[in-house]
């Protein structure tokens, strides 16, 4: 997972790059070319995030939390659509986006290929089923396509999406309206 982060404008955009690496990140290069107009930097913790060149139409009303990038194949896309109950907002080549109904940021997946998992994700969803019933929502994800791994000593119930990677299911109670999870 990385995050894409927006410009109003140039100045917007260099300000942002500037207050990151004054708070530790640093200039990552992932083979973005010369003519790219995104600046790929990496948190002190190493974690990839962009800033998003002005004018970029995809992220535009988005708000300064564009996208959240991940990688992942359709299917993953399509699951997490079902899931929070936000529609497609991208779904062309392999690639999927998926945004709240009311806007805001936009989570993506980048369609293969995607890299083999050799260890459990370092980041990863967290949900809290809306009605407080734990077993319920689970029954529901796995219905749905995701697989179950394990239960925490702390009672959460560790799944995974289609493609393998970790979420896990909290037994709190919450009450939140639309779709029958609500991320935490």
């Amino acid at each position: 997972m990385h995050l894409h982060l927006t410009s109003a404008d140039l100045n917007d955009q260099q300000h942002t790059v500037a207050m990151a690496l004054k708070l530790g990140g640093r200039h990552l290069n992932v083979g973005q070319r010369p003519e790219d107009e995104h600046v790929v930097l990496a948190d002190p913790a190493g974690y990839e995030f962009c800033v998003i060149e002005p004018r970029n139409a995809y992220l535009a009303g988005c708000g300064f939390l564009g996208e959240l990038t991940c990688e992942g194949t359709r299917e993953v896309g399509l699951f997490w659509s079902k899931v929070l109950g936000w529609p497609l907002v991208w779904d062309q080549d392999e690639e999927t986006a998926i945004q709240s109904p009311r806007g805001g940021t936009k989570v993506a997946w980048a369609g293969p290929p995607v890299a083999p998992k050799k260890e459990p994700n370092r980041q990863r969803f967290e949900l809290n089923p809306a009605s407080g019933d734990q077993q319920a929502a689970v029954d529901w994800l796995i219905s749905l396509g995701a697989t179950r791994l394990e239960i925490g000593q702390d009672g959460a119930v560790m799944l995974a999406d289609p493609d393998g990677n970790e979420f896990c299911v909290r037994g709190t109670d919450h009450s939140h309206a639309g779709s029958p999870i609500v991320p935490g």
